[in-house]
């Protein structure tokens, strides 16, 4: 049992590693999105969470199908002056904003349809 255990821990913990993370968002990036009118889409993580990896394996994806929108994302604990600034106390948020305005906020959605209804509705 022990073994069992032990596996689906690490199963679980390669699998938050399996999508390369990086901090993309830039205030400068933000706000030139921003005076520019597009959909930007940003999202926060933690390198330990599953729910994290899910999103950003998700997000990668929507990159491409979604050309005409922003994506932006930073790892949550390490950049507390974005989360302050956007407003986002935790891991595996996803925030869209258009038109200079907040106008969506989830947290922890991995389902790839439920996030691409989010975008959607946005564009």
């Amino acid at each position: 049992m022990k073994k069992i255990l032990t596996l689906i821990f690490v199963l679980f913990a390669f699998e938050s590693f399996a999508v390369e993370k990086k901090t993309t968002f830039t205030l400068e990036a933000f706000n030139e999105a921003q005076k520019e009118g597009k959909i930007i889409v940003i999202n926060s993580w933690n390198k330990f969470c599953g729910t994290c990896a899910k999103q950003t394996k998700i997000l990668s994806e929507a990159k491409k199908d979604f050309p005409n929108v922003i994506f932006l994302s930073y790892e949550h604990s390490k950049n507390k002056d974005i989360a302050k600034l956007l407003k986002s106390e935790y891991w595996a948020t996803i925030i869209i904003y258009k038109n200079s305005k907040e106008v969506a906020k989830e947290i922890g959605i991995t389902n790839k349809s439920d996030i691409y209804s989010l975008i959607k509705k946005e564009i």
